[in-house]
């Protein structure tokens, strides 16, 4: 029996291949959150370096996912987007058994590195593949429940890190990751990817060495709002434990992410269907706001009541910025450079996350862990800027032209 197309399978957005690619996404991301909260620590302990190189155990990898990034934007859609995934699966579980052989600090290192280029290239397919299963009249609703598979692993991936490695040990951890990476790969072979076919013109515009092949111009304005995003995020990930530890909050740093996760899972519903209806400034500007609301309040944290409120914020904040940037970064490019539009605002979003724990491990044994947190705060307020001259005027003008060509 032949199915009609009708208007609503059109539009449907929770398909089994959306469901796949959502799941394949959460295990990936579970399996770096969950390491990157106990990396730092683990470095410390078991090879008893500096607070600036064990923040370099996490760090690169985010710097190894850079590299990736900028090698799968550009061959994302030559090679093949269920290819470039499965490259990047595979490789990503060969690596994740590797840390039961780490010897130093050095292997550590190289470790961390290539996982970081393969979690890169799975994990750009992945959004590559989602951008083109979500209709286009869905685009901020469907890319922020895309969304949902990075939060809720960003907040289950410490939780479990942080439990395991205080009631076990790291090796738990290690453990955990292996069988994520495996069930990722596995979930990965029931996926239909759709197929993408290039006109010539566009075979022959993506060829060559020139920047408009490895990041897409259309995303850079929103990424590089993201890259400030990152780079407060970042504080968090990395240096949220240690600064619970040192005001002894320690049992309470753990419910931190699980109160991040669930705002971010309760208004997803809502900012999605805001940025279809409303448009990017919608939600944008209020989301910068209250970012820079849960910086304030950690770098005055005294009770756990306080800290819990900041995580309110960061859900607020941060959760709902990311998903709106990548909204509106795949939004604004052409369709067969969803790949590179991808690519780029996750190349931003990692620079900020890799580069933010190395050098705020310099910056923090001079004035503090509240101290940081107020210059993040500073630094969002510089981002709200950013956001208003790159983006924000930009999106305004177009809206009112476009209610000036309606009215007339």
């Amino acid at each position: 029996m032949i199915e009609l197309e009708t208007a609503d399978t059109k539009e449907r957005l929770w398909t089994k291949d959306f469901l796949i690619v959502f799941g394949v996404n959460f295990l990936l991301f579970l399996c770096f959150y969950l390491l990157v909260v106990i990396i730092p620590s683990y470095a410390i302990d078991e090879f008893h370096v500096s607070d600036g190189i064990a923040a370099l155990g996490s760090s690169i990898f985010v710097i190894g996912a850079l590299i990736g990034r900028i090698a799968a934007g550009r061959l994302m859609e030559s090679v093949g987007r269920r290819r470039m995934l499965f490259t990047g699966l595979i490789f990503f579980t060969i690596l994740s058994l590797g840390y039961f052989f780490i010897s130093s600090i050095t292997t550590l290192l190289i470790i961390r590195f290539f996982h970081g280029l393969a979690f890169a290239l799975a994990s750009t397919a992945t959004g590559t593949i989602s951008a083109s299963l979500i209709p286009h009249s869905r685009r901020g609703e469907g890319t922020g429940y895309y969304g949902v598979s990075i939060i809720v692993a960003s907040a289950i991936g410490p939780f479990l890190g942080v439990l395991i490695s205080n009631n076990s040990s790291v090796t738990g951890n290690f453990i955990l990751c292996a069988v994520l990476a495996v069930f990722s790969l596995f979930a990965g072979l029931f996926l239909n990817v759709p197929k993408l076919t290039l006109t010539a013109e566009q075979k022959s515009e993506m060829k060559g060495f020139k920047i408009s092949n490895f990041f897409e111009p259309k995303a850079i304005p929103i990424s590089i709002t993201i890259l400030f995003m990152g780079l407060a995020y970042s504080s968090i990930l990395s240096y949220l434990k240690l600064y619970a530890g040192q005001i002894n909050l320690t049992e309470v740093v753990s419910f931190f992410f699980i109160v991040y996760a669930v705002v971010v899972i309760l208004t997803r519903p809502f900012t999605g269907k805001w940025f279809d209806k409303h448009g990017v400034n919608f939600v944008m500007y209020p989301a910068i706001i209250c970012f820079i609301i849960a910086m304030i309040l950690l770098s005055q944290v005294h009770s756990g009541l306080i800290l819990l409120l900041s995580a309110v914020f960061v859900g607020l904040g941060y959760g709902t910025t990311q998903a709106s940037a990548q909204a509106y970064a795949v939004k604004k490019s052409p369709v067969h450079r969803m790949g590179l539009a991808t690519s780029t605002f996750y190349i931003f979003l990692d620079l900020g996350i890799g580069v933010g724990p190395f050098l705020l491990g310099f910056l923090t044994p001079f004035i503090g862990y509240r101290g940081m947190y107020m210059v993040m705060a500073g630094l969002l307020v510089v981002s709200f800027f950013v956001y208003y001259v790159m983006v924000g005027r930009k999106e305004k003008a177009e809206a009112q032209d476009h209610t000036l060509k309606v009215l007339n």
